[in-house]
């Protein structure tokens, strides 16, 4: 049942204060009259976060109305949505001095947000491309004070010239202003915002630096290539020739632990943790794949302990190790590229199949809603398929075109 909001009214609220009816009245939408005695009444917030029920005092009646009340906790429903806390930001917001800089601001962001992103690696990349790019030109100013003409100072040097770091930078700098504006340290607009403002005032990203897609091998010259994989000494060959088998991104196939493989179900099961995606992923084990992590497999392994591990104690293998193994100007993305171009021109696959081998999201969010299964068992064809393909026995399996 849709939530309803706008039980009260303003004759309403009248009563009950007159009255003293004390109580929680609710009006939906998590806004509630609290009243304490006859004249005696205030509006409160109610909300949970982290499994904890929070009150957010919004302000007496005498002082708040009903209309601006409600106009209030619609704001801070919106809040919670984009993952806010809003009593922690009201403590923030009156602990702050006055005249708080953007980089004072943008340090209390990234310490707000790390807990939830999957990486640490994602926070120093904030820290280095704001101590790079907008630290030395507005790190200092006052943060109620920054406007178009600060934001522009900022990108204005990179924009043409390093466009993917300028969108990301600005990216940055929009989500660190919006932290001010709901933390209360400056009004609105946002002037690093792209839809409607900036981007009436620079060029589109792409129209500076269209899309590059990472250079692929051919995918007919995969089962050679992989052949001479198989003579080569040392883990990054076997890494990469894991990579090439199941489709997975380097990361993942770099970090595979033993934990994650089981071998008799003949299944790799990628936690959310280590998705590009943020959720889980279950690989298809084709043949050739199982056949090399049986190779290499201790016979007893410590269940945490890396499939593939590089040079250091508990570190898998870098990007860079498997990208020597590699014909020149081929990257190591660029192996799932060719998987999908074979997957796509030589097979009778359906492309939901193939998009969901590779873990890519289908579609807009309606398409996403309906497709809550994984294909598993037609992911299971397409893969052997592909491993007898690599191997070089593939016949005219059902999935290839007559």
């Amino acid at each position: 049942m849709p939530r309803v909001v706008g039980k009260l009214s303003p004759a309403k609220v009248s009563a009950l204060v007159r009255a003293g009816t004390v109580g929680t009245h609710g009006d939906g939408g998590n806004l509630n009259l609290q009243v304490t005695g006859p004249g005696r009444a205030s509006w409160i917030f109610r909300y949970s976060t982290g499994g904890r029920s929070r009150v957010m005092g919004l302000g007496p009646t005498h002082t708040v109305s009903l209309a601006e009340a409600r106009d209030a906790a619609r704001k801070l429903r919106q809040r919670l949505l984009d993952g806010g806390n809003p009593l922690e930001e009201r403590r923030l917001a009156k602990a702050a001095p006055v005249g708080m800089t953007f980089d004072a601001v943008a340090d209390l962001y990234i310490t707000a947000k790390a807990p939830g992103w999957r990486s640490a690696i994602h926070g120093r990349q904030w820290r280095n491309s704001l101590r790079d790019h907008v630290a030395p030109l507005i790190g200092s100013m006052p943060v109620d004070q920054i406007d178009t003409a600060a934001v522009r100072r900022v990108l204005d040097p990179i924009w043409t010239v390093k466009p993917e770091t300028a969108s990301r930078v600005r990216a940055r700098m929009e989500s660190i202003l919006d932290y001010a504006i709901s933390s209360g340290w400056r009004g609105e607009p946002n002037p690093a915002r792209w839809k409607g403002h900036l981007a009436n005032l620079l060029a589109s990203k792409d129209a500076i630096a269209p899309v590059q897609h990472h250079p692929a091998m051919e995918w007919t010259a995969l089962p050679a290539f992989l052949a001479g994989l198989a003579g080569r000494q040392g883990m990054a060959p076997k890494a990469l020739a894991f990579l090439v088998l199941t489709g997975a991104r380097s990361a993942e196939a770099r970090g595979a632990a033993w934990s994650e493989i089981d071998l008799a179900g003949a299944v790799w099961t990628v936690p959310p943790s280590r998705t590009k995606t943020a959720r889980e992923h279950r690989v298809v084990l084709a043949e050739p794949a199982l056949a090399l992590l049986r190779s290499i497999r201790p016979e007893q392994p410590d269940p945490g302990a890396l499939v593939f591990p590089g040079g250091k104690p508990g570190k898998p293998l870098s990007d860079v190790a498997l990208a020597k193994l590699l014909p020149p100007g081929v990257t190591v993305h660029g192996m799932r590229s060719a998987f999908r171009t074979w997957a796509g021109e030589k097979t009778k696959h359906a492309r939901e199949v193939i998009e969901m081998a590779l873990a890519h999201r289908l579609g807009d969010s309606v398409e996403q809603a309906y497709a809550r299964g994984d294909l598993f068992e037609r992911r299971r064809k397409l893969m052997d398929d592909w491993g007898a393909f690599c191997s070089g026995t593939a016949t005219a399996a059902a999935g290839m075109p007559a």
